[in-house]
């Protein structure tokens, strides 16, 4: 059994539920999507009080299952105007799953700013949050660790959520306490800053009670043990995310100066500073950490501790999305400059990517030139004070474009593409144009996947099986970063759930739930007024060949949407 809160934030009440069995293990995003349905959050201004803000652990949260610790956070995007999950690792989940709580909905707004408080006996207060307005994560964390002791994780609305500027995520810490795991995407910061909602405080405890607590562990054994001797896994663990920038800028698609280019560097003439064998050198030896794990019993690791040439820590992590969009895109060619600009970041609890996504817009539009770190610094103050420029920086990309009258900007649905070109990267195109997500790689990426030769059907086909895969594992808590392991293995996956909460799911639970999670997503995305048309990349992706390949996206919404719907044998939303 697990507790589940639904918080009146208007009168300071709460409903709570007990979850068993199947209830406790569809969460996550299909969970998000499925409440969000039924309360008719696609009609409801994103940024109103009526927009439910979801926080949902997975069913093996609070244990040491490796990378089944991730939370999940969903509401209606105020940057997309779509459905939106967003999850982030750190110990939230941990924590809510010591508890035993399965998540909260935060409903309505409060009068005034509050710290809400959860004890591992499931007693819920309010404190006041006035002393921590516009104050940095960083420090914010390091007071909530004093004020209510080391045994707690939380979820932070930074700086910029508070003034709701929609670049702005939900943060949280990672095992050391750093507050800089983000649920990063979509402006989901700005949605906990117009409920006045400063952090949520939780207890640790201890492992949950299970079903069948032996045979858990078993599995946890075994997962482990496949992870070990994983050689994608392996690499991760040695070179992080980074080493992604090593194969985008090789095939062609990293984005360069606002996916003008799609390679930084001549691979065969240059060394790529931005890819992860240069920092997994540099980082050894600099005496930092080239493998850390971001939240607990993960043994992954690709997570890093970024040091300078004095051994002290810039940033932990910096990771590949960031070395891409941050880095690459806006022109920076030294990790040193992208680790700075990550660090602010991170304090002001903002989406990388598209922070990213819009400062090469704003150098596209000649308020700064390509690699400036300089002026990226400041445009990143400018938003830190949230004066008349830093307001107009954190409502993302699109809008900085649309204020500069700026032809070139790289969104679908809004939001900031991820670091993928899709004119070469072609699966990974085709998931960000599909996705109810906005662009966002993580619902269906495979970059590697050889697509020259295959028609948009074929490559459709590959991006809803990787979406599906991608809908699962979001909907149980676990990092994609497994999925080498996870997506060959759904039966060991599926039996631990089983022995955890009594049900007796069989292999095939695991790509139904992720379908039933994608189609619930386009159903709230159709109610919410998206069209095929909104699935389109913007017309330069289409009108400019991308060196050094010469290529052109070739894949438009209308067929893509066809092909998906054959595919899926009838129309892509859930009937009501």
């Amino acid at each position: 059994m697990r507790k589940y809160f639904n918080i009146n934030l208007d009168d300071r009440s709460t409903e709570t539920e007990e979850l068993n069995g199947a209830a406790c293990i569809r969460v996550g995003r299909h969970f998000i999507a499925k409440t969000l349905l039924e309360k008719g959050a696609a009609k409801v201004d994103a940024l109103s009080p009526g927009n439910p803000l979801i926080f949902s652990a997975g069913p093996l949260a609070g244990t040491n299952f490796s990378n089944a610790n991730r939370i999940s956070v969903g509401c209606k995007s105020p940057l997309t105007g779509g459905i939106k999950e967003a999850n982030g690792g750190g110990t939230f989940a941990f924590a809510l799953g010591q508890c035993e709580i399965a998540g909260l909905t935060l409903m309505g707004a409060s009068d005034d700013w509050v710290i809400i408080r959860i004890t591992k006996e499931g007693d819920i207060s309010y404190d006041d949050a006035t002393p921590f307005l516009g104050m940095g994560n960083i420090e914010t964390a390091a007071m909530l660790f004093e004020e209510y002791g080391a045994k707690i994780s939380m979820a932070l609305c930074g700086p910029v959520g508070e003034y709701q500027g929609l670049i702005s995520g939900i943060s949280f810490p990672d095992p050391e306490g750093r507050p800089v795991r983000i649920a990063a995407r979509g402006g989901v910061g700005a949605v906990m800053g117009s409920k006045k909602v400063k952090a949520i405080i939780v207890d640790m405890n201890k492992m949950p009670t299970f079903h069948d607590r032996k045979k858990v562990m078993g599995s946890v054994r075994e997962y482990g043990k496949l992870l070990r001797e994983d050689k994608a896994i392996e690499a991760f663990s040695m070179y992080g995310t980074a080493m992604v920038s090593d194969l985008t800028n090789q095939l062609g698609g990293l984005p360069t100066r606002n996916f003008s280019d799609g390679r930084l560097v001549n691979a065969s003439e240059e060394t790529l500073k931005l890819g992860g064998s240069y920092i997994r050198d540099l980082t050894i030896e600099r005496g930092g950490e080239t493998t850390h794990a971001c939240m607990p019993g993960c043994l992954i690791k690709c997570s890093n501790i970024y040091v300078d040439d004095k051994g002290e820590e810039m940033v932990s992590p910096l990771e590949y999305e960031t070395l891409g969009l941050m880095g690459s895109n806006c022109g920076l060619t030294d990790p040193d400059d992208v680790a700075r600009a990550n660090h602010v970041a991170n304090d002001l609890g903002v989406d990388t990517i598209e922070v990213g996504a819009m400062l090469g817009v704003l150098m596209e539009a000649g308020e700064g030139e390509f690699g400036d770190a300089a002026f990226m610094m400041a445009a990143m103050e400018d938003i830190r004070q949230g004066n008349e420029r830093g307001r107009i920086l954190a409502q993302g990309t699109g809008k900085v474009g649309e204020h500069y009258g700026v032809a070139r900007v790289p969104v679908i649905k809004n939001q900031g593409i991820s670091a993928y070109d899709p004119r070469t990267i072609e699966v990974t195109g085709i998931s960000m144009m599909l996705t109810a997500q906005g662009a966002d790689h993580t619902t269906g990426n495979i970059p590697a996947h050889k697509s020259a030769d295959m028609s948009t059907k074929e490559l459709t086909e590959a991006s809803l099986d990787i979406q599906e895969d991608c809908a699962a594992a979001d909907s149980l808590g676990l990092c994609l970063f497994g999925r080498s392991v996870t997506n060959v293995n759904q039966g060991l996956i599926v039996e631990a759930v089983n022995n955890a909460h009594g049900t007796n799911f069989d292999a095939s639970f695991m790509k139904d739930l992720g379908r039933e999670a994608l189609q619930l997503e386009w159903e709230f995305n159709r109610q919410a007024g998206f069209t095929e048309n909104d699935d389109e990349l913007p017309s330069f992706f289409y009108d400019e060949a991308l060196e050094p390949t010469g290529k052109t996206a070739r894949h438009h919404s209308g067929q893509v949407n066809q092909d998906l719907r054959e595919l899926l044998g009838g129309d892509k939303a859930a009937s009501e």
